[in-house]
Formats: structure tokens, C-alpha cells, sequence
């Protein structure tokens, strides 16, 4: 099963994932604001205290996981820019050695 989804994960660009993921850490932040508004509103036993505090705990793991994923993620989309501009710039300066440079002799 992991290896299906290392596959299909290869297939998405960096792009795609960051998005996803950024999507996942925003459902993540209102399920978080919606338990901490139900802890202040509603008067809860201490078991349902007991188990929103676990619930809020597990958001904020979820959270923190997904920030190194999209900081990874954000790094190598960086990288990639970065590669992309220095073929961009080897191109370039290619086109005006060898075509520029013919046309003036």
C-alpha cells in the first residue's frame, strides 16, 4: 500500500502537493478552532474534557507534521526554480554565443 502511494505521489508535481497539503493543515486549523470553541462553550464532563483535550493534542501533532511536510516540500520547489532559471540562463547565453555571434560576422 505504501509503495502504491510513493507512485502515485511521484506523478504529482511539487506544485500539486504543496496545495494538497495545505488544504489538509487548513481543515486540520478549523477542526482544531472548533474543538477549542466547543471546550470553552459547552460545560463537558471531565471524560469529554479528557477526550477533546486528546482529540486537540492529535490536531496539533497533524499540524506540526504537515508544516515540515510543506517546508520540505517549499525547499524542493525552490530548488527546482532555481534549476530551472540556470537552464533558462545557459540557454540563453548558448542562443548568443553560437546564433548571435554568426549573424554579426
Amino acid at each position: 500500500m505504501a509503495k502504491l502511494k510513493d507512485r502515485r505521489r511521484e506523478k504529482i508535481s511539487v506544485a500539486t502537493e504543496i496545495d494538497r497539503l495545505e488544504e489538509r493543515r487548513a481543515r486540520c486549523k478549523d477542526n482544531l478552532e472548533r474543538a477549542e470553541f466547543k471546550s470553552r462553550k459547552d460545560k463537558l464532563s471531565d471524560d469529554d474534557k479528557h477526550d477533546l483535550e486528546d482529540e486537540m493534542t492529535i490536531i496539533n501533532e497533524r499540524v506540526l507534521k504537515l508544516d515540515k511536510e510543506l517546508e520540505t516540500l517549499r525547499g524542493e520547489n525552490r530548488r527546482n526554480m532555481l534549476l530551472s532559471v540556470a537552464l533558462l540562463v545557459v540557454s540563453a547565453l548558448f542562443y548568443y554565443v553560437f546564433f548571435h555571434n554568426e549573424e554579426d560576422s
